[in-house]
């Protein structure tokens, strides 16, 4: 271990194991996240222009953000999105298609109300189409809710009807939607049971949508401690492997000594043969 050869191999081990424990050290200081890091205030009501725009999609500053904004349902354009709890209870959601005024128009799918199965949502869809209904709703509205990213699509069960929509993907919406002749928002709008507009929902018995806070992030990134312990193993086997391949090398040689004070042919003694010449 002492000759220069197994120094220097000691040397690049041990700096490899310092680069290993470095990283260690650094994928922990992520894993915990500080007690004073920002946190985002999602239950202030903010302009939906102010938390996102069109250019770009739901961000993890805007996701789960109360906001409001003013426009108008287009009439005639509800979809039933199911199955959606509401409560503890399994139901559908009514989504109705919503022209922002300002800045600019834009399209927004918005959650309007829950329905405890997909029979009433149609019956509620049908009494919302109604002239009465509809002329107040794509009247300029002012609305409240809990902007949400988008979700994932599902892959329709054996007997589901294909065209049904289960998940809420705005982009899915806009390819139904009629009229859509300017950009469509990434997420979509949860509504709060606020202002004229709740007051025609509740004429056609849709209940309010449950608008849940997001959690507050973890203050400990287990998946981080994970790696970090990983990198710690990966120092002390940089060390190890120096030391074994010191070991085999010193244990040939003392193999190697020992059958020569014996007066074996150390060639013959590992399986050489001699020439045929």
């Amino acid at each position: 271990m002492r000759r220069p050869l197994w120094v220097l191999a000691l040397l690049l081990a041990l700096a490899v194991a310092g680069g290993f424990a470095w990283l260690g050290q650094w994928q922990m200081g992520i894993a915990v996240r500080s007690a004073d890091e920002t946190v985002i205030d999602t239950e202030t009501s903010r302009p939906l222009a102010e938390v996102t725009d069109l250019a770009k999609g739901v961000t993890e500053d805007a996701a789960g953000v109360v906001v409001h904004l003013s426009g108008s349902v287009v009439p005639d354009d509800f979809q039933i999105v199911a199955p959606r709890t509401n409560d503890g209870e399994t139901g559908a959601w009514v989504v109705g298609h919503l022209v922002t005024d300002a800045p600019g128009r834009a399209h927004l799918a918005v959650a309007l109300g829950w329905a405890p199965d997909v029979a009433a949502a149609q019956r509620a869809i049908t009494a919302l189409n109604q002239p009465e209904a509809a002329a107040r709703l794509s009247a300029t509205l002012d609305l409240e809710g809990r902007y949400m990213p988008p979700e994932g699509p599902q892959v329709p069960k054996p007997g589901d009807d294909p065209q049904a929509m289960q998940t809420m993907i705005p982009a899915h919406f806009a390819n139904v939607w009629r009229g859509v002749d300017a950009p469509v928002y990434s997420g979509y709008l949860v509504a709060h049971p606020e202002g004229a507009v709740f007051d025609t929902l509740a004429e056609v018995a849709l209940d309010p949508i449950d608008s849940v806070a997001p959690l507050p992030p973890e203050q400990v990134n287990w998946l981080n401690v994970f790696y970090a312990i990983e990198w710690v193993v990966f120092a002390g086997f940089a060390v190890f492997f120096w030391f074994r391949l010191t070991r085999d090398a010193w244990e040939k040689e003392h193999e190697l000594m020992l059958q020569e004070a014996a007066g074996e042919d150390p060639a013959a003694a590992t399986g050489s043969r001699p020439s045929a010449e």
